[in-house]
């Protein structure tokens, strides 16, 4: 590939918070020139399979990517991204499979309690079926917020967040961020931070925190990302060859109308590097040598 060629490693589709199928979300990148590509739903491997269908004809190279709800000590919402792994991996499905149930069942109580706030306020309450159909795979708070819009209670997403979501919020459930690094290198993969500028503005405090993420074996870190700046993303680049980290790259796109732009870049302004996959596909190689010895 050339230099030229543009990649991105953290896209999401419907079966977690984004818009957009598999199927259409990988049509879309190759419209944009994106010649290689993961798609990172949280805590879901289900959009794997069929973007690959539609992948392999058109030439595009798809990683096998996830992204882990995550957290350590008093980082309370950590990413970790797992790429190059194997998706049918029984305890990586396992895991993921009894994270979902969890879920369901947080998302089926926050409709529980927005529903007690509409009755104050006498409003109809909310379908749970209707919330799991608008899901259509894994199930988000957006989707809750989809069902106020829809029922005309909010006008806007943030509405629905800052009225409803907030209030009636039930705590999520984490990986230790020790436990998800270790799940997706049993998996086979390597192990990424997301969007490392959005964890915390304070750099002695994020490089302390990497520090400790690479004792427990996390092999790179996402410096291309929509969080970041050009300087941003210099910064993050140095901190990870100081460390002997990979560096990868994703949009985060989650399909919102007018972002289609973002696909395969960095806010808008620097393209994400084919160099990134590369890098990957060289942390694996490594991580099989070493298995193997």
């Amino acid at each position: 590939m050339t230099n030229n060629s543009l990649v991105d490693l953290h896209l999401h589709t419907s079966y977690s918070d984004g818009v957009h199928t598999p199927e259409s979300l990988v049509r879309l990148a190759a419209e944009q020139g994106v010649v290689a590509l993961a798609i990172c739903d949280h805590d879901n491997l289900d959009g794997i399979a069929p973007a690959r269908v539609v992948a392999e004809p058109l030439g595009i190279r798809l990683v096998s990517g996830v992204e882990l709800s995550s957290r350590w000590r008093n980082f309370d919402d950590l990413h970790i991204l797992g790429y190059g792994f194997d998706p049918e991996h029984p305890e990586l499905g396992r895991e993921l499979a009894d994270f979902r149930d969890f879920r369901l069942r947080r998302n089926e109580l926050i409709v529980g309690r927005v529903n007690r706030r509409l009755a104050s306020e006498k409003r109809a309450p909310l379908d749970f079926a209707r919330v799991l159909d608008l899901a259509d795979g894994t199930l988000g708070r957006p989707h809750i917020a989809q069902a106020l819009l829809e029922k005309g209670y909010v006008t806007d997403t943030a509405e629905a967040f800052q009225r409803y979501l907030i209030p009636c919020n039930v705590e999520k459930r984490f990986f230790p961020a020790d436990q998800a690094i270790d799940l997706v290198h049993r998996a086979g993969g390597v192990a990424v931070l997301a969007h490392p500028s959005l964890i915390t503005p304070e750099r002695r405090r994020l490089e302390n925190l990497i520090d400790v993420l690479a004792s427990f074996g996390l092999d790179g870190l996402e410096a291309y990302h929509g969080g970041a700046n050009r300087d941003e993303v210099d910064y993050l680049i140095s901190l990870a060859r100081r460390r002997n980290l990979i560096v990868t790259g994703g949009s985060d796109y989650h399909g919102f109308a007018g972002d289609e732009g973002r696909i395969g870049w960095c806010r808008g302004v620097l393209p994400i590097p084919y160099a990134c996959v590369e890098e990957i596909q060289a942390a694996l190689l490594r991580r099989r040598e070493a298995a193997s010895r």
